[in-house]
């Protein structure tokens, strides 16, 4: 960490509303695409962020000059993410398809394909609410199954389910999307 950074979040560990300002307008939006990832509603994203900025600024004084204050940020927004995830669960209809495992040919067919990051963006943006938190916690934050479980409240194999049906759904969708580009 630089030392301007280290002494801003000095600042803020004292409570100085011009570091915390500071913190937010370098942080904020950066922040705001990690809790869109989890949430798919711009709404929902502002609910976790407001919640998020709360716990940054009351928790502060636990952060250590250490380590990196990009990832504690990150990990705040993840984990409110996840608690603003389970809170609604039980108002969300789930999806329910097939258990399916990909194979070989599955990933033949996509060989030569090439996505933009705004394509798989959009494309991992439909899955499922429940696919969608389990994909996005292992493939993009590099959770493991246990970790997903226990964060979710759900079973180890449920999350290993959620994984395979969130990876078939994509691969559903991204079909879709590269035959509408053939036709186009």
């Amino acid at each position: 960490m630089e030392a301007a950074e280290i002494h801003i979040i000095e600042r803020c560990k004292k409570g100085d509303p011009n570091a915390q300002r500071q913190v937010y307008t370098r942080y904020s939006s950066m922040m705001f695409a990690v809790a869109i990832r989890y949430t798919n509603a711009r709404v929902d994203a502002e609910d976790v962020m407001q919640e998020s900025w709360i716990k940054v600024f009351r928790h502060i004084k636990s952060f250590g000059e250490h380590n990196s204050f990009e990832g504690w940020l990150r990990r705040i927004v993840v984990n409110t993410a996840i608690t603003h995830y389970r809170r609604n669960q039980k108002h969300t209809f789930q999806l329910d398809i097939d258990e399916v495992h990909a194979t070989p040919k599955d990933f033949e067919a996509f060989k030569d394909l090439d996505f933009t990051k705004d394509e798989l963006a959009k494309a991992i943006a439909q899955l499922p609410k429940g696919y969608g938190m389990v994909f996005k916690l292992y493939v993009i934050e590099g959770f493991k199954h246990k970790e997903i479980a226990e964060q979710l409240g759900i079973d180890l194999n449920t999350s290993k389910s959620q994984l395979s049906r969130a990876r078939r759904y994509l691969q559903d969708v991204l079909h879709g999307m590269s035959q509408r580009a053939i036709k186009e």
